[in-house]
């Protein structure tokens, strides 16, 4: 029998799964302190979300881990070459959440384009701003996906069936994929942003797209599209850290970006003195992508398979560190 400490929650039936399985599970997120100090020392393995860090500090401090499950997609929470050195691996659950953002993504676009958010506040105030509520229709306007994996190209499908063209940038997608899916392959994302007024953020957080939406590229947008001044529109439900908020917040300011709406941020929690959040053009959510009864119960069950595979000392369909082992 195996110790699984569950930090950041985890739907019933997925944790009767593992009970199920033979193994004791505790439920309770532990202090970064304590991680620190080797609370992971009795449990054989850790199922996370995003709100646990794994760093190489705690990793070494939990000599008896053998599995470290994500319940999500990014793993950017977790050392994974450190895991991996310490003959740790590491599972996700990539795809359970992927119809759940394709949803939201497309919800936040609407948003935007509708000042669905907007006009809200503005009922909720005692204003009635039916004049300055003209929107724009997402019909006849080229997305632009960066990066063009399941959420990507589910998002491609709701955006084509209203009528939008799509666009792509995504340097390690094979071309004969973007064309199945109907989809112009960008080689460059500068002309990605260059051709669309609208973009939506779909890769990961890494050295190479830290930052990769900033000031210039915003710049680059068309703001006007079949004759249609639309404005420039920004939606990210990806990672935190892709877009440079300090530069999005100028954007808005000076009417480049017309709207911007985010899931992800690059400090979460976003703190009381935020700019960005107050700004009248922009909406958010706190990284909800997920955060369907549907998703987590998807989640929860992938999860709970792929660590249960590693513990039976198997090598899991959803291991992420392999390079490292």
């Amino acid at each position: 029998m195996a110790r699984i400490a569950v930090t950041d929650g985890m739907a019933p039936e997925a944790v009767l799964r593992l009970e199920k399985g033979g193994h004791d599970v505790v439920l309770g997120f532990i202090e970064h302190e304590d991680l620190l100090s080797g609370a992971l020392n009795k449990f054989d393995a850790i199922i996370v979300r995003s709100a646990t860090k794994l760093s190489a500090e705690i990793i070494a401090a939990s000599g008896n881990l053998s599995v470290i499950g994500r319940a999500g997609v990014g793993v950017d929470n977790i050392d994974l070459e450190a895991a991996g050195k310490a003959g740790i691996m590491v599972v996700n659950a990539p795809n359970a959440s992927t119809q759940s953002v394709v949803e939201l993504t497309v919800g936040h676009l609407l948003s935007s384009l509708r000042h669905i958010a907007k006009a809200d506040r503005g009922l909720r105030s005692g204003k009635w701003e039916k004049k300055q509520m003209k929107g724009t229709e997402l019909s006849g306007k080229c997305l632009g996906l960066i990066g063009f994996g399941r959420i990507a190209q589910g998002v491609a499908k709701v955006a084509q069936t209203l009528g939008m063209e799509i666009h792509t940038y995504d340097p390690y997608l094979p071309p004969k994929v973007a064309k199945s899916q109907g989809a112009y392959l960008h080689k460059k994302v500068d002309t990605l942003f260059q051709t669309c007024t609208h973009i939506s953020v779909h890769c990961n957080l890494t050295e190479e797209t830290h930052h990769l939406v900033n000031e210039s590229r915003m710049k680059m947008m068309p703001g006007k599209q079949g004759g249609i001044h639309c404005g420039n529109h920004i939606v990210n439900c990806a990672r935190g850290g892709i877009i440079d908020e300090s530069a999005l917040l100028d954007a808005l300011e000076s009417g480049v970006i017309t709207s911007a709406a985010l899931d992800v941020f690059e400090i979460e929690p976003v703190s009381d003195d935020n700019l960005l959040v107050k700004h009248a053009n922009f909406h958010g959510t706190p990284h909800i992508g997920a955060a369907t009864m549907e998703a987590q119960r998807r989640v929860g069950f992938d999860i709970a398979d792929a660590v249960l595979s590693g513990l039976n000392g198997k090598r899991p369909s959803t291991l992420v560190n392999g390079k490292y082992l």
